[in-house]
């Protein structure tokens, strides 16, 4: 499990529009990098238009928000499309990267359990370290609680 003070997982995905990301070439800017379920779904939805909202607040704070679902890229790009949505977003088609933060977990849902990717969010500094770990999520306020941790680095 990862934690407060480490390194974070340098990682390097597909993004939308068809390039390729890899966070290590963002510093020294710090990352915000959120993991959510799935494109076009209620809650992921609402938490991408927060974190859009505030991206030109995020970046006068030094950061870039990124998201990551298991998601292909042609989903993001409609999804971004759909939302006119200002964040990049990752696509972690084989899980991998969920797996290294620790976010592929096992869920439940009217008794029934799978496995499902845990909305979390990861603040990483301008060195590549982790700052804040936010895990289980709520929509509601988040993107404004992160970019209230990003403002006090």
């Amino acid at each position: 499990m990862l934690q407060i003070g480490q390194a974070a997982p340098n990682v390097t995905l597909p993004r939308d529009g068809g390039t390729t990301l890899t966070l290590s070439d963002l510093q020294p800017k710090a990352v915000v990098l959120y993991f959510y379920p799935k494109d076009d779904t209620p809650g992921c939805t609402k938490e991408s238009i927060a974190f859009t909202g505030l991206v030109e607040e995020f970046d006068a704070a030094g950061a870039v928000v990124i998201g990551i679902s298991k998601d292909s890229v042609k989903k993001h790009d409609k999804f971004i499309a759909k939302h006119d949505l200002g964040i990049a977003l990752l696509s972690d088609e084989d899980g991998a990267i969920c797996e290294q933060f620790g976010t592929w977990v096992e869920k439940s849902m009217y008794g029934k359990t799978y496995m499902g990717i845990e909305r979390a969010t990861f603040l990483i500094d301008g060195s590549g370290n982790l700052r804040e770990i936010w895990r289980k999520v709520k929509v509601p306020g988040h993107a404004e609680a992160v970019l209230e941790a990003v403002k006090a680095l």
